[in-house]
């Protein structure tokens, strides 16, 4: 490609929590001793997905190999004093998701909570009385079945986990720079480098695309194509007067009408994906305050009447990088430039799942093979085939 002004091992386009998982984990192989540069345009993370996400994990998925990137994820999380930074607190609340359906959901939840519980998550299925049982404040008379983690899900400290990925990179030997990356330089089937908005220009052996909702973007520059959009979601937080013992109680609840709530220190935080016509292709921050008054609002009164008084006191808007093929993660190489990695897609999940991406790209890039968990079924040639892996949902 020309000169440049230094060349490494490894590039990392995208500095967030999936990039800067991957190169703490590459770099703390002892298999690997190549030098890793990552490349983060917005070093305030004023705009990232981690920073603006609900912050989440759950085992509750119907694809086996997502039910197991969380367990590896929760388990991550429950000793990250001891593995990653023993001066970080992710103030991990492991309180469980709640998942409900109605009759038309029923099956499919049942379905599920047998390949949950068949690779070892701790989800227990709860009948209509169980549920009233033991949330009172719950109005629970048009329900079928809920489905509750009562252990290893739960909701943290976003920022934190990613700070300290980050911090502890470079203490590794992992290189972090700030700039925009505004070229790939391609020579036949092989990436040889990326130029930077002012000029910089970096040669290297192979290229990790985890670079969010640009993914698509930075992939075109290489002459690649991955169906990803950002799509906006709204986060809203309300506060709710005499509402103590719901908050004591309430887990990550996910209603049947597509919404979530779930505890925030004293207040409650709620948001749901916007109806598809009102669910484009988006760059902007705006929050669509019109989605709590219409949808979101009515949907909590009728899980629960004493969210009829509430009153909103926070609200922010962040970017799924949303894969449009089957919204889940685009992972491992290109299947012809074999020096182009993907982490991409994740629609939501990616936060939960970067310890797990984390340590499968750094065994790709290490060994050219996964080790611990093999995560080839969210390879790019099911893009290239049209061959989606669905999650089966209740919603």
């Amino acid at each position: 490609m020309g000169s440049v002004d230094e060349n490494y091992d490894v590039i990392i386009v995208g500095g967030a929590v999936i990039g800067s998982s991957i190169a703490w984990h590459l770099t703390g192989r002892d298999d690997f001793k190549g030098r890793v540069l990552v490349i983060e345009k917005d070093p305030n993370y004023e705009f990232c997905s981690t920073a603006l996400s609900a912050a989440s994990i759950r085992q509750q998925f119907s694809t086996p190999v997502n039910i197991e990137m969380s367990a590896y994820g929760i388990d991550f999380l429950r000793n990250l004093k001891r593995d990653l930074d023993p001066e970080v607190d992710i103030a991990l609340h492991e309180k469980g998701y709640l998942i409900l359906a109605t009759d038309q959901g029923r099956d499919i939840l049942k379905q599920n909570h047998a390949t949950q519980t068949e690779f070892g998550a701790d989800i227990v299925w709860m009948e209509p009385d169980e549920l009233a049982a033991k949330y009172p404040w719950m109005n629970t008379s048009d329900l079928s079945a809920g489905c509750w983690g009562r252990t290893g899900e739960g909701w943290f400290d976003a920022y934190c986990l990613m700070q300290s990925f980050r911090k502890q990179a470079r203490r590794r030997g992992a290189d972090y720079i700030d700039g925009e990356v505004v070229d790939v330089v391609r020579e036949g089937d092989q990436i040889t480098g990326v130029v930077l908005k002012d000029g910089r220009r970096f040669g290297c052996g192979t290229l990790i695309n985890a670079a969010g909702t640009g993914g698509s973007k930075l992939a075109k520059m290489a002459g690649l194509e991955i169906p990803v959009e950002p799509r906006k979601r709204c986060i809203f937080v309300f506060d709710c007067r005499d509402a103590a013992d719901i908050n004591a109680s309430c887990p990550m609840l996910i209603d049947p009408s597509g919404l979530y709530v779930r505890p925030e220190g004293e207040f409650f935080i709620t948001g749901i994906a916007p109806p598809k016509d009102r669910d484009p292709e988006c760059w902007d921050f705006e929050v669509d305050h019109s989605l709590f008054d219409d949808i979101i609002w009515p949907g909590l009164y009728e899980r629960c009447e004493r969210f009829e008084a509430i009153k909103v006191v926070n609200a922010w808007a962040g970017h799924y990088s949303y894969n449009l093929l089957d919204q889940n993660a685009i992972l491992g190489r290109h299947t012809d430039v074999k020096n182009f990695v993907f982490a991409n897609g994740f629609s939501g999940h990616g936060l939960q799942q970067s310890p797990a991406v984390g340590r499968g790209i750094a065994e790709l890039v290490a060994t050219d093979g996964y080790q611990a968990l093999d995560l080839s079924v969210f390879g790019y040639e099911r893009i290239r085939d049209n061959a989606p892996v669905l999650e089966l949902n209740v919603i």
